[in-house]
């Protein structure tokens, strides 16, 4: 039961600590975060089985870790709402070929991103952007000016 515990506790540490760091720090690890986030692991897999190296207590460890996800996964299944409050919601960060500071800041990025991604996608000018949107997984899409919409764009979401 300790073990239970404590996982759930290392869970709950970590998926605030995830949510804490920004979309955007997610989606582009440097090597050394992401050394840190294996270091990390077994710090928090030392935390978490403490002295017990049997079969049995890493079992239940990853099975408490695993029933949060899935637990986490159903609540935002099960109850839309909560889908902003858990994994965040879409920002918009370009509207009309103008960079909106104000979102810029609240996750921590820089113009310099944003032109970089948008260079990646295939856009060569801010100005051909109509739209730069910041996903809950911390990519970046963009919708170009003047592109025709798909007819699947065009269906109206019954939600």
């Amino acid at each position: 039961m300790d073990i239970i515990l404590r996982a759930t506790a290392m869970f709950v540490l970590l998926y605030l600590l995830i949510r804490l760091l920004g979309k955007r720090e997610l989606a582009q690890m440097t090597p050394f975060e992401l050394v840190l986030m294996v270091v990390m692991g077994d710090l928090i897999q030392q935390g978490v089985t403490h002295n017990d190296f049997s079969l049995t207590g890493g079992l239940l460890a990853i099975g408490t870790f695993a029933f949060w996800a899935l637990v986490l996964s159903w609540t935002t299944y099960l109850f839309p709402k909560a889908q902003n409050i858990l994994e965040g919601s879409p920002r918009v960060i370009v509207r009309d070929g103008v960079i909106i500071e104000e979102n810029l800041r609240r996750d921590r990025l820089t113009r310099d991103e944003i032109l970089s991604e948008m260079r990646l996608a295939g856009i060569g000018r801010l100005g051909d952007v109509e739209w730069a949107i910041l996903e809950p997984q911390g990519k970046i899409s963009f919708i170009a000016r003047g592109r025709e919409p798909s007819p699947q764009q065009d269906a109206v979401d019954p939600t």
